[in-house]
């Protein structure tokens, strides 16, 4: 067995216990918060994600790309360099948010504090980055998934406490729950740190050559830059997507309170479930962009089909069941949150939506790994523009609503899939069939 399924085996075992806790963790908070908080909670999540996203400045990408390329002599300098970038990026960084964040509309209806947390939590995801870019490189997957478990863990055992001792109003408890999500991030950062610190004490022990400061920037905003821009991208559009989604639920004449719960049904319940398999794309992920930027540096253009058509082969596997499972069995898997059928609806409609997803993510590694940032960015605002175009044409019908959100949503994972497909084939010299064409750039 290569080290490459090795690393995706114990991240995907990893990653399953986590998605485990996860699932527990969103049913205490469905019924904790009720429909109208957990509604609450997965309309501002993606907002938070969005300046946790700006803070990491997709690091553990850049970083673990550069370790995977360059000889283990380059590496103590450009740890170096990263530490004093980061430094400086946080500290113009903090002050910007904490001038802006205040301001920012979208937080009036939640509790005053989250404003705060959400800028102290800033330093933690930037310097937690230089750690887990850092591990990923160096194919230390074992230090990535003890983390992924122990922030789903701490997050857990922090919201039954305080669910348990107090009790909270509404938008008290929503603000509690973000609270456990930063707090099992501090856990999870010290650990890095400490790891992280070993790691580098050795690191200095062995011989080392010098690389400019100039030279390692360059490197790491060649990925950071257009990497950042594509999760921002993402970050925005799942940020607004809860308003598109509410705006036209209401111009089809659905009161503004049912429209929140039903995208709360459709986020927290629904989506849930139907991405619970995606811990192995993932885990895909993590281990494919340090290892297709090596393969694809080193020119070695066979291993990278071969490596291509095996991760097709695992997707299909356990993407084909998981939809069918879904499908056929969403009335008990959702009444575990909600006694509802409009959720178990939601997520029968949405099994295109998911299991192409199974393949867009580690499509999305193969993308990074090439070089092909910006190819990736422009799928994704493609796709992005009709699905939003259509989910607010179809979701403002009154005949259809929640089942045209829904045809809009499946329409862009169709069309990126398609796209990603496409140029990852001709990139490293495959037909539309997955077998070795005759002439390829």
């Amino acid at each position: 067995m290569s080290k490459f399924f090795k690393g995706v085996i114990l991240l995907a075992l990893a990653a399953f216990a986590s998605e485990c806790i996860e699932f527990v963790v969103n049913m205490v908070l469905a019924r904790e918060l009720g429909e109208r908080g957990l509604g609450m909670y997965m309309s501002i999540l993606p907002t938070i994600f969005l300046i946790v996203l700006l803070a990491s400045f997709e690091l553990p990408i850049s970083i673990s790309k550069f370790i995977a390329e360059k000889d283990k002599r380059f590496h103590l300098s450009m740890l170096h360099h990263v530490i004093k970038l980061t430094i400086i990026f946080t500290a113009v960084l903090v002050p910007i948010a904490a001038a802006i964040i205040p301001v920012v509309s979208v937080f009036n209806e939640y509790h005053p504090l989250l404003r705060w947390v959400v800028i102290g939590f800033i330093p933690i995801v930037s310097f937690s980055s230089i750690a887990r870019g850092f591990f990923m490189g160096k194919h230390q997957m074992g230090k990535i998934a003890a983390s992924n478990f122990l922030r789903k863990s701490v997050q857990l055992l922090l919201l039954v406490v305080l669910y348990q001792a107090f009790q909270f109003d509404v938008n008290t408890a929503v603000f509690i729950a973000f609270c456990t999500f930063v707090g099992s991030e501090i856990v999870v950062f010290l650990y890095l740190l400490n790891m992280f610190i070993i790691q580098y004490q050795r690191i200095k022990k062995e011989p080392s050559e010098f690389v400019s400061g100039r030279s390692v920037r360059q490197n790491l905003i060649s990925v950071s830059v257009p990497t950042t821009a594509l999760r921002v991208f993402h970050a925005l559009t799942h940020a607004v997507q809860p308003f598109l989604i509410k705006g036209a639920l209401l111009k089809a004449g659905v009161p503004g309170e049912i429209a929140t719960e039903h995208f709360g049904m459709l986020a927290g319940v629904a989506m849930t479930i139907g991405f619970f398999p995606s811990f192995i794309a993932h885990s895909f992920l993590i281990m494919l962009i340090p290892t297709v930027s090596k393969e694809y540096a080193d020119e070695n253009l066979e291993e990278l089909r071969r490596l291509l058509q095996q991760v097709f082969f695992v997707t299909f596997l356990y993407g084909i069941p998981s939809v069918i499972l879904f499908y056929f069995f969403a009335r008990p898997l959702t009444e575990v949150f909600f006694h509802s059928t409009d959720a178990a609806v939601y997520l029968q409609l949405l099994w295109p939506f998911f299991l192409l997803h199974f393949f867009i993510i580690p499509m999305q590694a193969y993308l990074i790994g090439l070089g092909l940032m910006k190819d990736a960015f422009y799928h994704s605002v493609w796709s992005t523009v009709v699905s939003f175009t259509a989910m607010f044409v179809l979701g403002s019908m009154h005949s259809l609503q929640m089942d045209g959100i829904i045809m809009g949503m499946n329409m862009g994972a169709v069309l990126l899939a398609m796209m990603h497909y496409v140029t990852v084939c001709r990139k490293i010299g495959l037909t539309l069939y997955l077998s070795p064409a005759k002439q390829f750039n």
